[in-house]
């Protein structure tokens, strides 16, 4: 019985351990793909369609990390960025080439944060 609850306990910090590390590896993947949406607002001007490819990618880390992540902190942080997300694709979709990045990189921050170990 003893065996069966040190194997339960270890298993479940593996558990933990698998899902902070997606958390982190998803969190650098925002990262990178912030950079990115920086990189492609400042050349908005030569190519627009950079700006929808990272917010895309932003997008599509977005979905990975919501659904494998019950920590409230974590999941509010996915929610600002979402909303940044939105928010800078309707922007584009108005015309506007050089939105307001400002809170898609303050939101990418938290999730860095949050997924930070220790």
């Amino acid at each position: 019985m003893a065996t069966a609850a040190a194997l339960t306990t270890v298993l479940s910090g593996c558990a933990a351990l698998d899902t902070a590390m997606d958390c982190v590896k998803t969190a650098d993947a925002i990262a990178t793909s912030v950079d990115k949406l920086q990189q492609a607002v400042s050349n908005a001007s030569n190519d627009v369609t950079q700006i929808e490819e990272s917010l895309n990618s932003i997008s599509t880390e977005l979905g990975n990390l919501k659904n494998t992540t019950d920590n409230a902190d974590l999941a509010k942080a996915v929610d600002d960025l979402t909303k940044g997300v939105e928010s800078v694709r309707t922007a584009v979709k108005n015309g506007d080439t050089t939105p307001d990045i400002q809170p898609i990189t303050d939101a990418a921050g938290e999730v860095a944060k949050v997924c930070t170990p220790g």
